[in-house]
C-alpha cells in the first residue's frame, strides 16, 4: 500500500507539472502577445505569483476537489487512494496530450471528470448537487469573462486615453498589463493548485498545507519546462491584442476567477482568459477573431471532462481485474 501512496503523490505532482505547462498561458500570454513582456520575463512572473496564489488561496478549491465530487473521506483508505491515483493519471494524460497540441484546455474540467470517472468505476457515490453547480459555473465562466472584457475595454479605451499623457502612455500601459497579469497568475494559482492536490487531501495522503506547497512547486516546474507552447496560442493566435485590450482581458479574467476561488468552485482559468480575449475582440468586430482557433478550443473544452473521465474509469476497471479494492 505504501508503494501505491508514493505513486499517487508522484502522479499528483505530475498533474501539477501538466497544469503549469498548459495553464501558464492564462496569466501572461496576453502580455507576450501584445509585446509588453518577453516569454522569459512572463514565465518568471507567472512562477512567482502563481506560487503565491497556490499557497495563500489554494485551500478553498482543494476541499471541493477532495471531498465534494466523491466523498473520499467517507471511503476506505484503499478506495480513496486508488481513486486519487487513477484520477490524477487520467487528468494528467489528457492535459499532456492537449499541451502537445498547443490547446489551452481546462485542467479543472480534466480533474473533475477524472475524479467522477474513477468514482463511477469503483461504485462510489457522486455528489450530484456539487457536480451540477460546477457545470453551471463552467458554463458561466467564459460568458462572464467575455462580458467583463467587453465592458472593461469599452471603458478603458476612452478613460485611459483621456487621463494618461501621450508621452507616458506606452509605459503606463505596460505597467498596467504586467500588474493585471500578475493578478491573473495569483488567482490561477489559487484555483488550479487544487487540481493537482485536492485528491491527495481528500484521500488523507498529505496534509492540505504540504500538498498545496508541493503542488505549487510542481506547477512552477511545469511553467518553466513546457509552458511556452500554449502561451503562443493564447498570446497571439486567438486575436491580435492592443495593449489596452490585453489589460482589459487580464483584469476581467482575474476578477472572474478570483470570485469563484473564494467560493471554492474549481473553474477554468482557460475558459476565463479566452472568454475575456473574445470579449475585448468583439469591441473591434468579429472579423478580428480567429474563429478556427476558437472553434478548436471550444471542442477541446467540451471533450475534456469526458475524455479524462473515460481514461480514469478504464484504468481503474483494469486495476480491479487484478486487485480487489475494498
Amino acid at each position: 500500500m505504501l508503494a501505491i501512496i508514493i505513486l499517487t503523490v508522484l502522479m499528483g505532482l505530475a498533474v501539477g507539472w501538466s497544469i503549469g505547462a498548459n495553464d501558464a498561458a492564462n496569466s501572461l500570454g496576453t502580455a507576450v502577445g501584445s509585446k509588453v513582456l518577453t516569454l522569459t520575463q512572463a514565465i518568471i512572473l507567472i512562477c512567482i505569483f502563481g506560487y503565491l496564489g497556490a499557497t495563500l488561496q489554494g485551500s478553498h478549491v482543494a476541499k471541493t476537489i477532495g471531498k465534494g465530487i466523491v466523498p473520499m473521506n467517507l471511503l476506505s483508505k484503499e478506495s480513496a487512494t486508488y481513486i486519487a491515483l487513477v484520477a490524477s493519471f487520467g487528468a494528467c494524460a489528457w492535459v499532456v496530450l492537449a499541451t502537445y497540441w498547443k490547446m489551452p484546455i481546462s485542467t479543472s474540467h480534466s480533474i473533475v471528470g477524472a475524479v467522477a470517472g474513477a468514482g463511477i468505476a469503483i461504485h462510489a457515490p457522486l455528489n450530484a448537487k456539487v457536480l451540477i453547480d460546477i457545470f453551471i459555473c463552467w458554463f458561466c465562466t467564459p460568458i462572464g469573462a467575455a462580458i467583463l472584457g467587453y465592458i472593461f475595454y469599452r471603458i478603458f479605451k476612452v478613460v485611459l486615453y483621456a487621463i494618461i499623457p501621450r508621452r507616458h502612455f506606452k509605459r503606463v500601459m505596460s505597467i498596467l498589463i504586467i500588474l493585471s497579469g500578475c493578478y491573473v497568475a495569483f488567482t490561477w494559482g489559487g484555483n488550479d493548485v487544487a487540481n493537482a492536490t485536492g485528491v491527495m487531501v481528500g484521500a488523507k495522503i498529505l496534509s492540505p498545507t504540504l500538498s498545496i506547497a508541493l503542488g505549487g512547486l510542481a506547477i512552477v516546474i511545469g511553467i518553466t519546462t513546457w509552458g511556452y507552447k500554449v502561451i503562443e496560442t493564447v498570446g497571439s493566435e486567438i486575436t491580435q491584442l492592443l495593449p489596452i485590450m490585453a489589460f482589459s482581458a487580464q483584469l476581467a479574467s482575474s476578477i472572474n476567477v478570483n470570485m469563484y476561488t473564494l467560493l471554492g468552485v474549481p473553474v477554468s482559468t482557460s475558459h476565463s482568459i479566452v472568454g475575456a480575449i473574445f470579449g475585448v475582440g468583439l469591441v473591434r468586430g468579429i472579423r478580428v477573431i480567429n474563429v478556427r482557433i476558437l472553434r478548436d478550443i471550444v471542442i477541446s473544452w467540451l471533450a475534456t471532462p469526458f475524455i479524462s473521465g473515460v481514461i480514469s474509469f478504464g484504468v481503474l476497471k483494469i486495476i480491479m481485474i487484478f486487485i480487489k479494492i475494498v
